[in-house]
């Protein structure tokens, strides 16, 4: 990979004691009841005030940073599609952040409309999913086979440096499909680099039937570096499928896999411990049947301009609040919200008067209309237009992008004035459950055993040069019959 020292930064040993503490506060406001808090990956002290307010801190007050963060919360459900709204006004501006909030889960023992589908498992098993990720991936995907229906159809894709499919179409769920397919996740293994490209170039490559939902499922640590090529991929091939990310591992890209899920009309799921796969892929698996409000869009007054990101609403499904932020010049705009819930028509209207006021909803449009603009490029819009755009639009809600940072000057003196300055990669941790001998070997930390390779090469030049002038003595291959140490006929080489 060409890019492979941008993902592979030089990281602590793991007999050394880990770098960049981590201390956390947080103070969270949702707005609405809520029906489950939880912080996945790290244990919390959570206190909650009488407006509903919670404050949370680490148990622990500093926590190695090698692993997410991930803070989970639920609304309280109704019995139906909900949507509440935020809203701030900014600059002569109304900005709003509409919140629409999917119905409680059917009774248990009620079925729900299933549609026949067509789903390609895409699984990474490359170096870097060594260890717990290839056990989670491994264990999620065989949950995953065992969901299917008859009415269903499948293949599964593997990929590291080689892309490979179990079938070479998507074959009915039939008992001896499925086995051959368990069999065959079983003896998966990571190893080898990683090249997401052609996988999903394969994945992508095949239109369902008519009648078909075509599902993608992409389970990944996400470790590569040619992000926009992948975008531009995805763009440009998804057609009618949806593409769905699984994060694996305690470190996975989530900017990746978040973004990919977005262009693919999907949603990410992260997994980061063994415990999680059968709850998490339960989830995802059961929204992926059935999901909850479709074909949602906004309507307001013709006369009235309104900018929306994302411009294209996803789906709504079980677990996953839609989240649509909106600019507009007419304080009490009324909007109808419309939608299909499993062959419902479903309708609301929305004042965005009505909502409670917040700080901050500019920037959060801000950073959606940005994200937008910067999808953009994949779409074939040039660096230049792209870049003054978002210039733009991050200067004016005074926010970090691409090409804007936030600057201080430090005057504190930090080496000596006689020091001279020097470039050096400070080393990371090595996230939760990697191996560090499988992912990096016994190689110095770079992207490549380039250096070695090098100094090989120059010690073998100069054992040649040497030879070649000490008298008497040569090497070769000699070809032809040799008598009293000559070659008749033939030629050293």
């Amino acid at each position: 990979m060409p890019d492979a020292s941008r993902i592979t930064p030089p990281v602590v040993a793991p007999t050394e004691a880990p770098v960049n503490p981590v201390s956390m506060h947080i103070r969270l406001d949702p707005g609405m009841p809520l029906a489950h808090l939880e912080s996945v990956y790290h244990a919390v002290n959570t206190e909650k005030n009488a407006q509903g307010i919670y404050q949370l801190t680490l148990q622990d007050a500093q926590v190695p940073a090698n692993r997410d963060f991930e803070l989970l919360w639920v609304p309280a459900p109704g019995n139906a599609p909900q949507a509440a709204l935020f809203n701030e006004q900014w600059q002569g501006d109304e900005y709003a952040l509409l919140m629409l909030m999917p119905p409680a889960p059917a009774p248990a023992g009620a079925t729900a409309r299933r549609v026949p589908r067509e789903v390609i498992y895409v699984i990474d098993t490359s170096g870097s999913m060594h260890g717990d990720s290839i056990i989670q991936a491994r264990a999620a995907l065989k949950l995953a086979l065992e969901r299917l229906t008859t009415a269903d159809r499948f293949n599964v894709i593997q990929f590291n440096h080689q892309t490979s499919a179990l079938f070479s179409r998507a074959v009915a769920a039939t008992a001896d499909n499925l086995q051959r397919a368990l069999s065959y996740v079983d003896r998966l293994v990571a190893d080898g680099g990683t090249e997401m490209l052609p996988a999903l170039q394969l994945a992508l490559g095949q239109q369902p039937e008519q009648g078909v939902l075509r599902q993608i499922i992409f389970l990944t640590d996400g470790s590569v570096g040619n992000e926009q090529a992948l975008f531009s991929l995805i763009h440009q091939q998804l057609g009618d499928s949806r593409l769905f990310t699984v994060g694996i591992g305690s470190a996975p890209n989530s900017f990746f896999m978040t973004r990919a899920a977005q262009f693919g009309r999907g949603t990410f799921t992260y997994i980061g411990k063994v415990a999680e796969v059968g709850e998490k892929m339960a989830a995802l698996f059961s929204k992926l049947e059935t999901p909850r409000l479709t074909d949602i869009e906004i309507h307001w007054p013709q006369d009235q301009p309104v900018e929306m990101w994302p411009a294209r609403i996803p789906d709504l499904y079980l677990g996953e609040p839609v989240l649509v932020a909106l600019k507009l010049q007419q304080p009490n705009l009324p909007l109808t919200l419309t939608g299909d819930a499993a062959g419902v028509p479903w309708q609301q209207q929305v004042t965005l008067r009505g909502g409670a006021a917040r700080s901050g909803v500019h920037q959060l449009w801000a950073r959606r209309k940005i994200a937008d603009l910067m999808d953009q490029r994949a779409q074939g819009v040039a660096e230049p237009e792209v870049r003054k755009a978002v210039l733009d639009v991050a200067l004016t809600h005074r926010l970090v992008s691409r090409y804007t940072s936030l600057v201080a000057v430090d005057k504190t003196p930090s080496r000596p004035a006689d020091q001279g300055l020097e470039n050096k990669a400070l080393p990371t941790n090595l996230p939760q459950g990697w191996s560090a001998t499988k992912v990096f070997g016994s190689l110095p930390q770079t992207a490549t055993a380039s250096e070695w390779n090098l100094l090989v090469g120059l010690l073998l030049l100069a054992c040649g040069v040497l030879f070649s002038r000490w008298p008497g003595v040569g090497f070769g291959v000699r070809v032809g019959p040799v008598s009293d140490g000559k070659a008749h006929g033939g030629n050293v080489l």
